[in-house]
């Protein structure tokens, strides 16, 4: 393995999480890179000290350039809130540097458009974090549907149910302003888990039709009186969808949902064609549903995918899988394709995925004001 140094620009949850996926990167097997967590930088103190329980790290800092300047670092892990995307991974961009980046990859499809611009020509290596779609069950589903198996295609559902909001009484924090999560609100936070895999498989949206809502609209601040809750809480959004050259355009539904009561963090996809279909959700993380049509009678079969990963693990695939393996997969494809490595495995979300992301989402947007279908 290569030692691979990485700097974590903003020390919140996913940061700690990468932690966690460092130290247990021996469940993989012949993999390329070996990532070491060297460096930190948040302006809270208390998010920094954190870190500082980590052997393997040798900076904590309040300024973010001191990590883009750093030549010592190979990789920088971007997980910031989305106002500050642009001026960090465009600093990052002409500094040549590789970044993993968090979605929604900018704060409006204008920030997303120039940082992608900026890349164009750059050498730098990035991608954008969508740990879910390495599930097995995901990748299972991804397989069947890529294959041709769906036939002509009727219907697709994507979707991602949170609970993170369902409590009124929670206090406000930046994924709740539109100064600092951006209009597209939920869209922006949950959007490219959804997106993922249908524009991977190339489902194009032309069309968008936005239902969005906004069930909450204040939320006690920090001395506890009420303040605005401005950004969107749900989205529910209705595309037509080609899939490429030669087939006919189908139905499409992308939800994201912060409030859905009954679920905690639950992300599904579904597709459905004259030939046959395919359902995965993280809520049944081991069960694989497929439909076809045998000796004339229409059949659901459930498969059990078992731990069988994108990148090779020392567990055996009798055991569970979970989001801890889903984040250790999507960072070793991320450090297998910068390796040039990852061979035909599953990539983690490409810059120019996220900006299809970012297009749907603003046309949806539009669609919601206008009340018509609007084009991405």
């Amino acid at each position: 393995m290569t030692d691979v140094r990485i700097g974590v620009i903003g020390g919140g949850l996913m940061g700690r999480e990468l932690a966690g996926v460092c130290g247990r990167w021996d469940l993989l097997v012949d993999h390329p890179a070996r990532p070491r967590l060297v460096a930190v930088a948040d302006p809270v103190p208390a998010a920094r000290e954190w870190f500082g329980r980590l052997d393997s790290v040798e900076l904590l800092t309040a300024d973010w350039r001191a990590l883009i300047e750093d030549d010592g670092i190979d990789v920088l892990y971007i997980a910031v809130p989305h106002q500050l995307h642009e001026e960090i991974y465009a600093a990052a961009v002409a500094a040549g540097r590789d970044f993993l980046a968090e979605k929604p990859f900018g704060i409006d499809l204008g920030a997303a458009e120039r940082i992608v611009s900026a890349l164009e020509g750059s050498g730098a290596f990035v991608r954008v974090s969508s740990e879910f779609p390495f599930y097995p069950g995901a990748q299972r589903a991804y397989e069947y549907a890529a294959s041709g198996a769906l036939g002509d295609i009727l219907d697709v559902r994507a979707g991602f149910y949170h609970s993170s909001d369902l409590n009124r009484a929670k206090p406000i924090n930046w994924k709740r302003r539109i100064e600092t999560c951006g209009e597209i609100g939920v869209m922006g936070d949950l959007g490219l888990h959804v997106a993922h895999l249908p524009l991977r498989l190339g489902w194009q949206p032309t069309s968008v039709y936005g239902r969005l809502d906004d069930v909450v609209s204040e939320r006690p601040g920090g001395d506890g009186s009420l303040v605005p809750c401005d950004t969107w809480d749900n989205a529910l959004l209705v595309l037509n969808a080609h899939p490429g050259e030669g087939g006919r355009d189908f139905t499409m539904l992308w939800e994201t949902r912060r409030i859905a009561p009954g679920h905690v963090n639950t992300w599904y996809f579904d597709a459905v064609g004259m030939d046959g279909g395919v359902r995965f959700s993280t809520r049944q993380p081991t069960v694989l549903a497929r439909f076809a049509v045998r000796d004339g009678e229409q059949t659901w079969e459930e498969v059990q995918p078992g731990n069988v990963s994108a990148w090779p693990v020392v567990s055996g695939a009798i055991f569970e899988f979970g989001f801890a393996d889903a984040l250790l997969q999507m960072w070793a494809c991320y450090l297998a394709e910068r390796a040039g490595a990852l061979g035909t495995r599953f990539g983690t979300a490409t810059p120019g995925e996220a900006l299809a992301s970012h297009r749907v989402f603003d046309a949806a947007l539009r669609s919601w004001r206008e009340g018509v279908p609007t084009a991405p």
